[in-house]
């Protein structure tokens, strides 16, 4: 009778090798992360793990960033963590507004194999999140419907949506009725807009300063001419 000879697949007859094991070990430690996630509590400090398309990215998290409980803000981290840069990409987005439903859970170092980093590529334009710093501009323009004029001050960066919207009211109440007068030919406005972070020493820190009071002081300060 013939019998066949029994085949190993995988890898050759014998223990494998220090740096297969690790790598076995590696995988096996990955897959029983994404099974059972460390739960993420609000409010801790431990860095989490968030999708990033198809990838899974380490983030800081910073307290708030909005009225509701489902937005958060994360600065996403280079998988050694805890704050190296990871790419000009990563350091240029600063903080993002990041849904808790893209929240795997607590940062794992078995995740990293999972990472932009380890396919040796930086993250893609469109990740998925907006800016989480935020900047109010006042600004004045020619009343003759032009676009001339400039920026009188920036103030930046707000971490929470609801500070900048407390400013923008008391500027806007500061400024109501004076639109037109403040600067003779021009109409002075308040807006939102992104806070960029490569432009941060062109930005007023509010919380350092009384914002209604700067403002006057700036008006004061400005040639009409």
């Amino acid at each position: 009778m013939n019998r066949r000879k029994s085949r190993r697949c995988g890898h050759a007859p014998g223990r494998l090798s220090p740096e297969d094991q690790a790598a076995v070990d590696a995988f096996r430690a990955m897959l029983a992360a994404l099974r059972s996630p460390e739960p993420w509590t609000p409010g801790s400090a431990q860095d989490i793990a968030v999708r990033v398309g198809p990838c899974i990215e380490r983030a800081h998290t910073r307290p708030g960033d909005d009225h509701g409980p489902d937005v958060i803000a994360v600065a996403l981290q280079d998988p050694g963590g805890p704050y190296p840069l990871y790419g000009a990409h990563r350091w240029k987005r600063g903080w993002l507004r990041c849904e808790t439903a893209k929240i795997v859970g607590v940062w794992n170092p078995a995740y990293a194999p999972l990472t932009h980093a380890a396919a040796g590529r930086d993250l893609p334009d469109d990740v998925g999140m907006a800016p989480a710093h935020y900047a109010l501009h006042i600004e004045a323009r020619k009343r003759d419907d032009s676009l001339d004029g400039s920026t009188l001050l920036r103030l930046g960066p707000y971490t929470q949506t609801r500070h900048a919207q407390q400013d923008y009211d008391r500027l806007t109440a500061a400024l109501d009725g004076r639109e037109t007068t403040a600067l003779p030919g021009y109409r002075v406005s308040t807006r939102f807009g992104p806070f960029d972070v490569s432009d941060h020493d062109r930005f007023t820190d509010p919380y350092a300063t009384d914002v209604v009071a700067l403002l006057a002081d700036v008006l004061e300060g400005v040639d009409p001419q």
